[in-house]
């Protein structure tokens, strides 16, 4: 959970507006006043959030950390400059209503900021508390990750359908089909409708081969629901299922009204039509929506909106959307029922034998540099390590380090980033507008081995398709490291021994890749299961086990 606290003297009123504290002065006696009020209630705060406080410009961060990863991860840094996460209401006996506690971290943030020299220090106050609970709340993500995995199906092949049929709903076409169709007009730079067609793969990319295709990030939901229904297991009668999917394109809905200046209301209003909808069917009322399945081509958190932002929907705030499992491109890590599924590529194979071309074509790719990074510098994103890695990577010899700048549009051509992988043999990934990266798939597609600087971009999002052990795939290096200057990452990559490479490409290659990537609609795979399959034959195995 993150917060984000202004510098400005100003607090939370009980009905939750701004307003104009006092000077610093009657601030301060406030604060000398209230000690033992306050470090109780920091202490319940760090207790609730697990987390810590970064300073940078005139935002202070609070951000969930683990001491163990040495690792930040700031919710705040999400989609949207300056996207500040809600204090969520806290079960509290000690008499201070929640209103008054947002004051009171408000006023005690300000204070503190403009009076570093106070009788105490606070963040010494909370020292003793923070490792536990950082522990705590990586527990806590290690416990739902087992969870998850623990639903992995053991089933090698097609799943057996007897006792789990999948019931897909015809919703009404407003909630996919009618939000297709405004794909020319869903943002002012880019037209959707040529990543819409092929039953959203997309225009064929012939440079890369017959199984590639111009895919958009966001055609996940598209993609998923072409191919439940055509799933094998597949019924039409709801008393036969036992998994209930529900093709309702989420991420469409939000790309729609990102850019427009519309009320929440309206952007709301079709996540609320949905589930009166669904309240009305049988299956939903019956478990309340435990057997169900989301399929959301976005970020979580672009489905949990700020109430003082305008950037996304609230459809994951709302309760009726706890029970159902939720399937993302990147999960919100302290919720179970959010499943994390690889982005979609560009490679979509037909056959098996489509995959072990490929297989055969990376494995016998030559290898001329050491490293590459595809990516921006993005200065203004708080915490980013981008920045240091390009210059780390520029200042390198050419075959060392390459560097495709996408500020000029180099990564909108597949091919070149594709071929750019295919040449590498480290890919650098560190996080964007958030944690997770399309980018990372696209190097385990190329046998190129990702880099990963922050745990939440890989580790704690996919326990279905990535293994536990991320060292047989990866090489972590922590982002504190290289923002702190205690590591030059070129320099750190040339100590990997050509030995734990090539064993670590044949991993990724050979056991991994497949999992990782969509097939397209037709796709007739006998010795492999790709990303859908695998995904679908968990769904089934955990809606079987909890009965």
């Amino acid at each position: 959970m993150a917060i984000s606290i202004s510098r400005k003297k100003s607090r939370l009123s009980k009905k939750g507006e701004p307003q104009e504290v006092g000077s610093s002065g009657s601030a301060l006696s406030k604060f000398l006043y209230r000690i033992p009020t306050t470090l109780f209630i920091i202490f319940l705060v760090f207790l609730w959030s697990s987390s810590t406080t970064i300073i940078s410009g005139n935002i202070v961060h609070v951000c969930v950390s683990s001491r163990k990863l040495n690792n930040h991860y700031c919710l705040s840094a999400g989609t949207q400059p300056s996207y500040e996460i809600p204090i969520l209401p806290i079960n509290d006996s000690s008499g201070i209503g929640t209103h008054d506690l947002k004051s009171v971290i408000n006023e005690v943030a300000n204070v503190v900021l403009e009076n570093p020299l106070l009788p105490f220090n606070i963040n010494n106050s909370i020292d003793k508390i923070k490792d536990e609970e950082f522990e705590k709340a990586v527990k806590e993500v290690d416990e739902q990750l087992k969870k998850h995995r623990s639903w992995i199906s053991t089933s090698s092949g097609q799943a057996t359908c007897d006792g789990k049929g999948i019931y897909v709903y015809d919703l009404p076409p407003k909630f996919n089909r009618d939000l297709v169709g405004q794909c020319g007009d869903m943002t002012p730079w880019v037209d959707f409708c040529k990543y819409f067609t092929n039953d959203a793969l997309g225009q064929p990319i012939p440079n890369l081969g017959k199984s590639w295709y111009q895919t958009h990030q966001y055609s996940l939901e598209l993609i998923f629901h072409s191919r439940v229904l055509k799933h094998p297991c597949r019924v039409y009668n709801e008393s036969d299922a036992k998994l209930f999917y529900v093709p309702f394109y989420g991420g469409l809905d939000i790309l729609r009204w990102h850019f427009k200046n519309v009320s929440n209301d309206v952007r709301d209003t079709l996540a609320l039509d949905l589930v009166k909808w669904l309240e009305s069917q049988t299956p939903w009322m019956r478990n309340s929506g435990k057997d169900h399945v989301f399929v959301l081509g976005k970020i979580s958190w672009d489905f949990r909106r700020n109430p003082n932002s305008k950037w996304g929907t609230r459809l994951l705030h709302l309760d009726q959307m706890q029970n159902p499992v939720k399937l993302l491109i990147e999960r919100q890590p302290w919720e179970v029922n959010d499943i994390g599924v690889p982005h979609p590529t560009q490679f979509h194979p037909s056959t098996d034998e489509d995959i072990i071309t490929w297989q055969m074509q990376i494995m016998q790719s030559k290898r001329k540099a050491l490293v590459s990074f595809a990516g921006a510098a993005r200065p203004g994103t708080v915490g980013n390590i981008r920045s240091t890695l390009i210059s780390q990577c520029t200042s390198a010899a050419n075959e060392k380090c390459q560097f495709l700048n996408c500020s000029s549009g180099g990564c909108d051509q597949p091919n070149l980033v594709i071929e750019l992988f295919m040449e590498s043999e480290f890919c650098l990934q560190p996080p964007g507008d958030s944690p997770t990266r399309k980018s990372v798939f696209d190097s385990l597609i190329s046998g190129c081995i990702p880099v990963i600087f922050d745990p939440f971009t890989a580790y704690y999002q996919y326990p279905w398709h990535l293994p536990a052990d991320h060292g047989k795939y990866s090489v972590f290096i922590d982002k504190e490291d290289v923002s702190d200057m205690k590591v030059n990452v070129v320099e750190r990559l040339m100590k990997v021994s050509m030995r734990e490479r090539d064993e670590m490409r044949r991993y990724i290659v050979y056991e991994l890749l497949p999992g990782l990537v969509y097939g397209d609609p037709s796709a007739k795979l006998d010795k492999f299961q790709d990303a859908f399959s695998i995904t679908m034959n968990n769904l089934l195995e955990r809606v079987t086990r909890l009965g």
